[in-house]
């Protein structure tokens, strides 16, 4: 059953352009919010005897060994939702049919890459997902074909061009010396080999080409322009789960299941994620486009789930998944606002909004929710995957990484007021200005219901949410 989360978006892009074109735009739309409501349904199915039906042997044909666990179902499951808010904001946000059908193909590319990511078991399949996800990111920051968009989409190749280069030469080397690109082949021979310099050399560049994909300091170049200079439902898109799932999840699926975290290791993602958390909150103070100012929130709070996975146990890699789903939620929650407010203002600058409550009252609330739980202001979903992260710093030990974490928090809080100040609340009101409409009341509805009622269901959905992760050790 797995296999057919890759084919059946691959069958999806041949039928839709090979023939009857006429129609094929016409069904498009429904059919792509078809299989990622689809995609969800499965993922919050975790049946071992329906991941493992036979169907699975289509994977065989193409040579991909594929396998499903707790982490891949909640990255599955997290492609799904934003890529469903993706395609309403879409459907609201392009207005010429064309190049609509042109963006449901490149949703549905892009599913085919996340969803390898998700499924594979070898590092090399792993990166060729990569890849097929990573293309299409490129063609969709550049999609509107202006000089910000192509700036953006620059950069994003060379930053890409440059983790490419990183990661094939680290799988060569581990190739050289396991003699396989499966994860558990390398694993044991890492632990076989010890920590030869070969092996220290090919985890460091792997792990580099990873941090590139993930946009985090110092390797974020590319992410504020990519974000900002993006159309609004690719802003949804990379900032809600592409980033998230070529990088963050990577990194976690290959430290935890393939590398091993050694105490060298864990001090430099520790290092690493604090100067993320801090600076890319810092950085966000400063800003006043909305786009990049949550460009640079992305960097902080994928810092947080880097500490979690630094602090190495069971319990920092539940809460570092769990603030990967909460901020796949409440990131997109915050993109689909900036464009409503987009689409009904004609910018996302600050300095020339004001007041626009009173005209986008339902806009107003879902990015004050959407703010408190990035903030970690209880009982929001964030407070509890930032809470979580803390706890296991502290029982680790790691009591100045915690610390951090926590005033972190209070950046996060004071950088997120002032946008509902700027631009909500005080300043000049905006004239003319009146609600987005149903394609994007819907994604805010649908996110700000996630993000609230996980936090208030959080101590029930325990078992559900951090259990399966504390058993995969």
């Amino acid at each position: 059953m797995d296999s057919l989360l890759i084919l059946v978006p691959l069958f999806s892009l041949m039928v839709l352009n090979l023939a009857f074109q006429k129609a094929m735009k016409r069904i498009a739309f429904g059919w792509a919010v078809f299989l990622v409501l689809a995609q969800v349904c499965l993922a919050l199915l975790p049946s071992a005897s329906f991941w493992s039906s036979p169907i699975n042997l289509f994977s065989g044909l193409f040579k991909f060994d594929l396998g499903v666990d707790a982490l891949s179902l909640l990255l599955l499951l997290c492609i799904g939702i934003v890529s469903f808010v993706t395609l309403l904001v879409a459907r609201a946000m392009i207005q010429d049919p064309d190049r609509r059908f042109n963006f449901i193909n490149l949703v549905l590319f892009s599913l085919i890459g996340m969803n390898g990511v998700a499924l594979v078991k070898d590092i090399f399949s792993l990166y060729v997902f990569m890849e097929i996800s990573a293309a299409v990111s490129f063609i969709m920051i550049a999609f509107d074909k202006d000089r910000l968009a192509f700036e953006g989409a620059f950069k994003y190749l060379i930053f890409s061009v440059i983790a490419t280069v990183l990661m094939l030469s680290a799988i060569g080397l581990l190739l050289f010396i396991s003699g396989s690109t499966s994860f558990v082949v390398i694993r044991d021979a890492i632990m076989d080999a010890g920590r030869s310099n070969m092996v220290i050399f090919a985890i460091a560049i792997f792990l580099c080409g990873l941090f590139i994909k993930s946009g985090i300091m110092p390797f974020h170049g590319w992410l504020p322009d990519a974000y900002s200079a993006a159309p609004a439902a690719v802003s949804v898109f990379l900032a809600g789960i592409v980033t998230k799932a070529l990088g963050v999840y990577s990194l976690i699926r290959v430290v935890y299941y393939v590398f091993g975290l050694s105490s060298s290791l864990q001090v430099f993602l520790l290092a690493i994620g604090a100067v993320s958390v801090v600076l890319g909150s810092l950085c966000a103070l400063t800003q006043t486009n909305m786009k990049r100012m949550f460009a640079y929130s992305s960097i902080s709070q994928v810092g947080y789930i880097i500490l979690g996975l630094g602090s190495g146990s069971v319990l920092g890699l539940a809460g570092a998944m769990f603030h990967f789903f909460n901020h796949a939620v409440f990131k997109s929650l915050l993109f689909v606002n900036c464009a409503a407010i987009e689409k009904q203002a004609g910018t996302t600058d600050m300095d020339k909004l004001g007041g626009i409550s009173k005209s986008m009252p339902f806009t107003a609330i879902t990015n004050l929710l959407a703010s408190l739980s990035i903030s970690g202001v209880p009982p929001l979903a964030g407070f509890w995957s930032k809470l979580v992260i803390v706890v296991a710093l502290f029982i680790s030990g790691h009591y100045i990484y915690a610390v951090i974490a926590v005033l972190a928090s209070l950046l996060t809080l004071a950088y997120m007021l002032s946008v509902q100040r700027n631009i909500f609340w005080g300043g000049q009101p905006v004239q003319g200005l009146k609600e987005a409409g149903f394609w994007l009341i819907l994604p805010e509805a649908l996110l700000a219901f996630i993000t609230v009622g996980v936090g208030l269901a959080f101590p029930l959905l325990i078992n559900s949410i951090i259990l399966p992760i504390l058993k995969l050790n």
